[in-house]
C-alpha cells in the first residue's frame, strides 16, 4: 500500500476518533453503493452524518467548496439514499466535511458540518 493509501486510512481513522468524540457511533467506514464511496457515516441522536474525509500533508489547503465536485456530490446523496432506505432509518441527514492536516508530525481536525447541500 502506497504512503499516501496509508495517510488517507490514517486520516479516516482520527476522523472516526473526532466523530466517536462528539457523541456519534459509526454505523458504517467506506460504504459502497454503485459508483459512491462515503468516508464515514455516523449517527447520534436524529442525526446522521453523511462524512466526506479529505486528508492533507501540507498546509495548502484549497477552497473546501472546491474539494467536493456536483459529481461527487450526486453520487454522495444517492449512496447516502440507498443506506438510510435500505436500513430504514427515519433520520435528519447531513453532509459534513473533515479535514486532516498534519503539520509537523501533529494532525489538526476541523469539522465543518452542512458542508454541501444536495442538488
Amino acid at each position: 500500500m502506497g504512503s499516501h493509501n496509508e495517510f488517507g486510512k490514517k486520516g479516516e481513522q482520527l476522523a472516526a476518533d473526532y466523530m466517536v468524540n462528539q457523541g456519534f457511533t459509526i454505523l458504517s467506514r467506506n460504504y459502497r453503493y454503485r459508483k459512491a464511496e462515503i468516508d464515514l457515516i455516523a449517527q447520534k441522536g436524529n442525526i446522521l452524518a453523511i462524512v466526506e474525509v479529505k486528508s492533507r500533508s501540507s498546509e495548502y489547503l484549497q477552497n473546501i467548496t472546491d474539494t467536493v465536485t456536483k459529481k461527487k456530490i450526486r453520487l454522495l446523496v444517492s449512496a447516502a439514499d440507498h443506506f438510510v432506505i435500505d436500513n430504514d432509518l427515519d433520520v435528519e441527514v447531513r453532509f459534513d466535511l473533515i479535514t486532516i492536516l498534519k503539520v509537523n508530525g501533529d494532525f489538526k481536525i476541523e469539522l465543518v458540518e452542512n458542508a454541501f447541500y444536495p442538488f
